[in-house]
């Protein structure tokens, strides 16, 4: 048990959130040597990468579920695979079964991904190919820009921000670094900007024909997003689909062995080692500034903790319209922070099961390849467009989107024996709800129309449930801190991302609270489970030597 730090003590730097980006912040900090203390609100830490045993012996990743974008440099920098961190991989990665007793396998073999979509469409089968190799390239080029801080390029007025001499060279050779990337992709510069840029229906129509095909890819598009597949902006999260080596090669999405608190705790574990105090059960209620300066903050039991900085791994609403005053912000950048978008519509079931669920298209009551990766349910385009429209006037999708994954396929560490648990992660379950409905009154029955929906394909499904836990985005809202229930911490959408993550003009961590630094997910790059939020944060703290 970490013994509490004593109200007056002193620290370089207060991390509020021990989310992941939280603790890669203040690993990175430590190991500079500075002496930093995490303050954590909820009674465990990892943010929404937990896990929590919700029943006896289950040992459930209640909110985010698999990884692969986490920076390769922060797996090797902060030694967490010898820490305890082990990602075991999924193939095939994909699996969406069909009515008509038809199925689509889709994973790290090319071959097998050829043979797949060849029973659909020869001509889909080897377009296939092309279409991820310009999706490589394209990530390929843009993840080493993604994953630094972003520069402030924006000819804003001059009162809302004094750049210096030195800041604007960075800048300026961050924006070189951007146009030599866009400059190797050569002939294909076109088709990078479109993927950055536009929505997703039209390419993945123009690339295919076989529509179980251009829904499972779909699905990926607009997850955690409050967003159509024909909305500009959906087809950057195509990228996610070959981005990120953490799995064991690009774009290789694998779970993390015992849970995703498990990469949480091992980067907690370096963090101890490197003697960052880290304590739950914390919840800060006030940021103190004086003379808009960052000098400390205030936990709700009364304690103050001293420091030359503070970094917030809390999303902005949070931290501006909740940990400080008014008279601390200036009037144009608070006005900023409260026209950004939380429009959220994600649910999260997390069940506990008998037995797998058993497709009428591939029978088995018992674990088998096809469970491994994510199970897609939705067959057509339109499908996905008739769930947008139900959320955009304010009710649950009547045929709700469904991301089915099932950790114990691979790991048997978690659950009882021959026990099993899945997560569904659902699309749309939109926040804001049209006038007399409440999530609190509805969800137990919006949860049953999910599992009818899964049953139309797993007739074994509802009857092998033993457990449930149903978190709408009401609940996500409340559990996680998470205004809105946005998962990103914001949405992803054009005007919000990069050198507008998450205001205009303060795209580098920085706000104009001298030594406050934003550390999360509201932070370029953004939402997924990266760490490189934290990691350039921390960069940025070290380099102004507060």
């Amino acid at each position: 048990m970490t013994k509490p730090v004593q109200s007056g003590s002193h620290f370089d730097s207060v991390i509020i959130g021990a989310g992941h980006n939280g603790l890669v912040a203040a690993a990175y900090l430590a190991r500079a040597g500075k002496s930093v203390c995490v303050l954590e609100r909820r009674p465990m830490i990892g943010g929404c990468s937990v896990t929590e045993e919700l029943w006896p012996g289950y040992k459930v990743s209640t909110a985010s579920y698999v990884v692969s974008l986490l920076l390769p440099e922060i797996i090797n920098d902060l030694k967490l695979k010898q820490n305890g961190l082990t990602i075991l991989p999924r193939n095939p990665a994909s699996f969406t079964p069909m009515r008509d007793g038809r199925h689509l396998l889709l994973g790290p073999d090319a071959n097998r991904n050829r043979e797949q979509i060849g029973k659909f469409s020869k001509r889909d089968a080897e377009a296939f190919g092309q279409y991820e190799s310009l999706l490589e390239k394209v990530a390929m080029h843009l993840e080493p820009i993604l994953n630094e801080s972003s520069p402030d390029l924006l000819p804003l007025p001059k009162s809302w921000r004094k750049i210096g001499l030195m800041k604007k060279l960075r800048d300026a050779k961050k924006g070189m670094r951007l146009h030599k990337a866009l400059r190797a992709m050569g002939d294909q510069i076109p088709e990078g900007l479109e993927l950055l840029t536009a929505a997703a229906r039209p390419i993945l129509e123009r690339w295919f024909e076989t529509e179980v095909l251009k829904t499972t890819l779909a699905t990926d598009a607009v997850i955690g997003a409050f967003a159509s597949i024909s909305q500009p902006g959906t087809a950057y999260v195509l990228l996610h689909h070959v981005m990120g080596t953490a799995g064991g090669s690009r774009g290789v999405w694998g779970y993390v062995q015992g849970g995703m608190g498990a990469m949480s705790e091992s980067i907690a574990t370096v963090c101890r080692q490197l003697g960052v105090h880290i304590e739950i059960e914390s919840p800060v209620d006030k940021i103190q500034v004086v003379n808009r300066k960052a000098v400390g903050v205030k936990l709700v039991d009364g304690r103050e903790v001293h420091c030359k900085n503070v970094g917030s791994s809390v999303d902005m609403n949070l931290t501006f319209n909740h940990f400080l005053t008014p008279e601390d912000v200036p009037q144009a950048f608070q006005a900023a922070v409260n026209r950004i978008d939380y429009s959220s519509a994600t649910c999260k079931i997390n069940l506990a099961l008998a037995e797998p669920p058993n497709f009428t298209c591939l029978p088995s009551n018992v674990i088998q390849s096809h469970h491994n990766g994510t199970i897609h349910i939705g067959e057509t385009l339109d499908e996905i467009e008739r769930a947008y429209d139900d959320a955009k006037y304010g009710e649950p999708s009547k045929e709700p989107i469904l991301e089915l994954t099932i950790p114990t396929s691979v790991d048997q560490s978690i659950a009882p024996e021959g026990k099993h648990i899945m997560s569904m992660f659902i699309q749309y379950a939109p926040y804001k709800l049209r006038d007399g409905i409440g999530w609190d009154e509805i969800k137990e029955s919006f949860a049953d129309r999910c599992l009818e929906r899964l049953a139309e394909y797993a007739p074994n499904i509802p009857g092998v449930i033993e457990h449930r836990q149903v978190l709408s985005p009401l609940d996500i809202e409340r559990t996680y801190g998470l205004t809105g229930g946005n998962i990103f911490q914001g949405s992803m959408n054009l005007n919000q991302l990069h050198m507008m993550r998450p205001v205009p003009g303060w795209s580098d961590h920085r706000t104009p609270i001298e030594g406050l630094y934003i550390c999360g997910a509201a932070s370029h790059p953004g939402g997924g489970v990266m760490g490189a939020c934290g990691k350039n944060a921390a960069a940025e703290m070290l380099r102004d030597k507060l």
